[in-house]
Parts: C-alpha cells; sequence; structure tokens
C-alpha cells in the first residue's frame, strides 16, 4: 500500500505541474485574434453539418468536426455499425448514416422514450439509462458487433465512465470509441481516462504486452473530446529494435 500511496502522490503533484505549465500560456502567449479554425470543404460531415438548416437539430462544437474526419474517414462506404449515446432531437443520426453510406447502421441510444420515433429501417432506437450496467447487458446480448461509438449523452462522470467501461471491450477490432463534452478542468472523466495512459505505457517483461496494450491503439485527447482507436488485430509484441553499425559507447 506504501507504494501505491508513494505513486498517487506522485501523480497529484504530476497534474498540478502540469497545470501550472498550462497556465503559463496565458502569459507567454502572444493575443489570439478572434477568428476559430474552422473544418476543411473536404470534410463530409463539416459540408453536412453546414447545409443542414432545416429539419432535425444537429448540436455539436465545430472543432470535432476535423476530429471526426481525422478518426472516422476510414470506415466511409464499408459495412459498419455506429452506436450514438444522446439522441436529442435525432439530427445527427441522419448525418451519421449520409457520412458511412448505404452499409452502415445506426443505433441510438436515449434516455426519453419520446426518442423512439427516430427509428427507421437503418436506424434502431434503444431507450435506457447509460449509467446502468444492466442496459449495456443487454444492449450487447441485441447488438453484437459495434465499430463505433460516440458518447453524446448525458455528460456526467459516472455515465461516461460506465458507458466507457461496458463498452469499449465491446467494440471490434479495429474500433474507435468516442466521448464528448468533456467540461472543465480536473474534470473527473478526463482524469479516469488520462489514467488508461499509464496502462498503455506499462512496460511488460520481455517487451510483450498487456492485455489492454494488445487491444488498445491509441488514446487522443481534444478539447472537450476524447478518442479511443483499437487494433486492427491483438497487438502481443512491442519491438525496440536497433539499426546501424557504430554505437557511443556512453549508453
Amino acid at each position: 500500500m506504501a507504494n501505491y500511496a508513494k505513486a498517487a502522490v506522485q501523480l497529484l503533484r504530476a497534474t498540478w505541474a502540469s497545470l501550472q505549465f498550462a497556465g503559463r500560456y496565458r502569459d507567454l502567449a502572444p493575443p489570439l485574434e478572434p477568428i476559430a479554425e474552422l473544418p476543411g470543404e473536404d470534410n463530409p460531415l463539416w459540408n453536412y453539418f453546414q447545409q443542414h438548416t432545416t429539419g432535425p437539430g444537429i448540436w455539436k462544437w465545430e472543432h470535432y468536426f476535423d476530429a471526426y474526419q481525422r478518426h472516422l474517414a476510414r470506415f466511409v462506404g464499408k459495412t459498419v455499425n455506429l452506436v450514438e449515446v444522446g439522441i436529442y432531437s435525432g439530427g445527427s443520426l441522419g448525418m451519421w448514416r449520409s457520412y458511412f453510406g448505404d452499409a452502415s447502421h445506426i443505433y441510438g441510444v436515449d434516455i426519453e422514450p419520446a426518442c423512439r420515433a427516430y427509428a427507421n429501417e437503418n436506424v434502431s432506437v434503444f431507450i435506457g439509462d447509460q449509467a446502468n450496467r444492466e442496459f449495456w447487458k443487454d444492449f450487447k446480448a441485441k447488438v453484437p458487433k459495434i465499430d463505433v461509438l460516440i458518447d453524446d449523452g448525458g455528460h456526467s462522470v459516472e455515465q461516461q465512465r460506465v458507458t466507457l467501461e461496458e463498452m469499449l471491450p465491446h467494440l471490434a477490432a479495429g474500433g474507435v470509441y468516442i466521448c464528448e463534452d468533456i467540461h472543465g478542468a480536473l474534470n473527473g472523466f478526463a482524469s479516469f481516462a488520462a489514467g488508461l495512459v499509464h496502462e498503455l505505457n506499462h512496460q511488460a517483461l520481455a517487451s510483450g504486452t498487456t492485455p489492454f496494450q494488445a487491444a488498445i491503439h491509441s488514446l487522443h485527447f481534444y478539447p472537450y473530446l476524447l478518442v479511443i482507436e483499437k487494433h486492427l488485430a491483438p497487438q502481443a509484441q512491442l519491438s525496440a529494435s536497433k539499426h546501424g553499425t557504430e554505437w557511443q559507447p556512453f549508453l
């Protein structure tokens, strides 16, 4: 227990130091012009969002669209099953369907029973509480394969954490997990997600991988946004090979 306590203290100190470092930019960075860096015109999701001026509402932070394109473009035109937690006014269900194409199927999850109205032959709607593990157990039994999950639901720490814990292992190989609207400094879910980096950096004996490393390719953090990508195939080994013939003696 003493080692865990020492590690916890070190992590708290490191977190405090990182906040202090980030805070320095308030004094060091030049004043910014009030111009937003918007996604390019070659981003189909952004174009859909811009052109969607009537009908079911879509509410997204604009800087998300670059991240969507970066992490999801490889699924376009393929058979893909996407889950979006948080249906709200239903507009994004159509956006995802348009983006991925006719081979896609969209699964919407919401706690509001009225959201059943958005179901059709291409969209399935599940009503339930994303913080309820029994709900996810039932969902996984009915939907065995998921390629992409986007959590735009209730945004509480408990809801986001339960959804991640229950659904990340359920994602297919090569799948992408996105959690949106992680707001606030020292956000509890952000801290939980950042803690996963320690397992990703774990150095196993003989350069083998932990089960987490074997499954998870990478974690990406953007303002208010977390993206987790899974390996296309289990990663059994992390290798550091040497190339060259001349080596300095001081290592």
